[in-house]
């Protein structure tokens, strides 16, 4: 049972990664006042450049580099059509999620011919498991070392990058003058630009850090989690990353146990005991069903209300025009 327990843990984490990076880069589109469920689009970009320069290169890093490049273009282009064109930026994201998704397919096939899929990475163009110091030696100690060794020890790089994000977005929005102004931008802009600060320029920089790490979590499905791009492998993960940052209000940590959570329910969804522990009281392929669709039935049951109402920042969705 204890070993059972840290199987899905240790697998919660690592499914986590990729909500994570999306949840934090989503916190500070919204909190600036930009809708941002383009997520599911830059997750998707992300993977596929991340795996297809990874591949020419055979350095996963560079993949990462590549990944992160195209997370800031599709932010890039969210600002322009929502920040200085005014538009109306639910459309653009729908747009940038569309867009990502046919792209992706387009070019896999123009350049690898691979039905939509890249070549499967080496391992030198891929993030691989790193063991912690003294991770083998605590590895016989009860309880402390077999945290460290299943827990702790033995994941890629991208994995604590991802977790080392939640307290650096934390003091960025809440502890920086920068965090401040991205704040205020979010909920009255224009006693924001009152004080002299542009809110296009403020919206323009929450932006950027929203694509970099939209990016970075492509790339750790296709270079870390998996080692090679197929179609629409996001599956809709950018989504239920927004759906954490919502139910975390907005709130780094409240939105990494939300994606924690979610995450816990897909560990559990692929482990086989489960559906054995289950085959008895109802028939296998309701079980199999209901698994796969428990991390959704949470989010809307979740979103529906259950853990109190989620606030969004006053002006979000609003285009701001000193002439209004």
């Amino acid at each position: 049972m204890w070993n059972d327990i840290l199987l899905i843990l240790d697998g919660t984490l690592r499914i986590s990664v990729p909500f994570l990076l999306a949840a934090m880069g989503g916190i500070f589109a919204e909190r600036s006042g930009v809708i941002d469920f383009g997520l599911e689009g830059k997750m998707l970009g992300g993977a596929f450049v991340a795996a297809a320069v990874a591949h020419w290169t055979q350095s996963a890093w560079l993949g990462l580099l590549g990944s992160i490049g195209i997370g800031i273009i599709f932010s890039m282009m969210h600002g322009f059509a929502s920040v200085t064109k005014q538009g109306n930026q639910v459309v653009s994201c729908v747009a940038i999620n569309i867009f990502a998704m046919g792209l992706t397919v387009v070019l896999a096939n123009a350049w690898f011919g691979m039905g939509g899929k890249t070549p499967q990475l080496p391992k030198e163009a891929r993030f691989l498991s790193i063991e912690l110091p003294f991770a083998e030696a605590m590895r016989d100690i009860p309880v402390i070392g077999e945290i460290y060794y299943e827990l702790i020890s033995g994941h890629n790089i991208l994995v604590y990058i991802a977790f080392l994000a939640v307290p650096i977005t934390a003091w960025v929005v809440f502890k920086s003058s920068f965090g401040l102004h991205l704040r205020a931008t979010g909920e009255n802009p224009l006693a924001v630009d009152t004080t002299g600060i542009s809110v296009n320029k403020t919206r323009y920089q929450a932006l950027l850090f929203n694509g970099i790490l939209g990016g970075m979590s492509g790339a750790y499905l296709s270079t870390a989690h998996l080692g090679f791009f197929v179609k629409d492998m996001s599956a809709g993960k950018g989504y239920l990353a927004l759906a954490a940052m919502i139910v975390g209000k907005w709130r780094p940590y409240s939105a990494m146990f939300a994606c924690l959570l979610f995450s816990a329910l897909f560990a559990i969804k692929d482990k086989p005991e489960i559906s054995e522990m289950l085959k008895g009281l109802v028939p296998l392929n309701l079980i199999e069903s209901f698994l796969e669709m428990s991390p959704y039935i949470l989010t809307v049951v979740i979103l529906a209300g259950f853990v109190g109402r989620a606030v969004a920042p006053k002006a979000i969705g609003q285009p701001f025009s000193k002439e209004k």
